[in-house]
């Protein structure tokens, strides 16, 4: 098969020459890096990263394939209706950039190569390129909007991140699962903001029935124990009615949890603000330390915000802070059950030893306080 040159724009003029793979087409979006490991597919099928042209810092790729449907969609479980392996239903980011694409991939369970794949979901990836100079260019520069360019393909330009176009990560309706195995009789209301499938996954898990509610739709109406602000793309500024709506929550003695961009907007809730990270945090590696405890955990993040530290009002504290840049990675009150946390809990890619915040979240419904 004969191989087509593409290359990697950046808004700063750089260029970055390789191979296209994966759909044959230009792209533009916003260019970030994720130094993970392992975990690409996961990675790509966060609803986080809606919008972005994702660069590998990893020097292979596809190496493990892709356990998806002969179409690149994901397969279901027969159990809660919910993907299987990947974190949403399907590709979410605008671009993949990699170093060395694997070809003759080898595990047991999978169905598509990475080509293949992103070929059948329509996304475009360049190979061949040293990730890791994109990656300090980046680290030094900030992030910034880039296009991908495929020989002989129609040229693309520049385009501005609408980060408050978040239809396409959610749920049309309102969905309710109930867990299998337990009951222990406690609602919890995702707000789902482009959730990930291991969130879902760890609530029940722990028997909590969840009613999954797209953060567009009203769901003070709807009959809960505690609410979950879910993970998801873009700019928490931009969710001004969610905003809003939390903010009244807050008023009240329910139980309040949020993961990523959840936590961001809890934090405009309560009152403090936010702003962008020159790069943001995006990888299975990020150091954590808990406020108040000798402890430093290995997180899994993806998000490019942050709370501005000195605006947490009073009555509020830092829960969790980034060992690398001091940044706040989570924030609790001091008087009611409201917690969040910017990392991922639940993983997926990359560790899930922060579940037992899971645990934490629950007793808390359970105790009522």
């Amino acid at each position: 098969m004969e191989k087509l040159q593409a290359k990697l724009v950046l808004e700063d003029g750089s260029e970055f020459a390789g191979w296209a793979f994966g759909k044959t087409k230009s792209c533009a979006g916003e260019v970030v890096f994720n130094t993970g490991m392992s975990g690409l597919v996961q990675a790509v099928t966060d609803p986080a990263c809606m919008g972005q042209i994702f660069v590998s810092t990893w020097p292979i790729a596809g190496n493990v394939g892709v356990n998806a449907n002969k179409n690149g969609s994901s397969l279901l479980d027969k159990e809660y209706d919910l993907p299987l392996f990947l974190e949403s239903e399907k590709i979410q980011v605008s671009g993949l950039i990699i170093s060395d694409l694997c070809e003759e991939p080898s595990h047991y369970a999978m169905k598509l190569t990475l080509s293949s794949w992103m070929e059948k979901c329509g996304i475009p990836g360049i190979y061949g390129i040293d990730t890791r100079a994109v990656a300090i260019r980046l680290r030094d520069r900030g992030t910034m909007r880039g296009k991908i360019i495929v020989d002989g393909k129609p040229e693309v330009s520049f385009k501005k991140i609408d980060s408050s176009n978040h239809e396409g990560v959610l749920l049309k309706e309102i969905k309710t699962y109930v867990p299998k195995e337990k009951n222990i009789g406690i609602k919890i209301a995702l707000i789902d903001c482009g959730v990930k499938t291991n969130i879902i996954r760890c609530l029940l898990e722990r028997g909590a029935q969840v009613t999954r509610i797209p953060c567009n739709q009203d769901f003070t109406k709807i009959d809960y124990d505690a609410i979950l602000i879910s993970s998801g793309p873009g700019d928490p500024k931009n969710y001004k009615n969610l905003t809003e709506a939390v903010r009244g929550v807050l008023n009240g003695n329910k139980p309040v949890f949020g993961i990523g961009l959840g936590c961001l907007i809890l934090a405009l809730g309560a009152g403090a603000d936010t702003y962008k990270l020159p790069f943001g945090h995006r990888s299975q590696n990020q150091p954590c330390s808990q406020e108040g405890e000798n402890r430093c955990y290995v997180t899994s993040q993806n998000h490019g915000h942050a709370i501005r530290k000195e605006s947490i009002p009073k009555g509020w504290k830092t829960w969790f802070t980034n060992a690398n840049d001091g940044t706040v990675e989570g924030i609790i009150c001091e008087n009611k059950p409201f917690g969040a946390v910017q990392f991922y809990p639940e993983g997926c890619p990359g560790s899930r030893d922060l579940e037992f915040l899971f645990d934490r979240f629950l007793e808390q419904i359970k105790g009522g306080c």
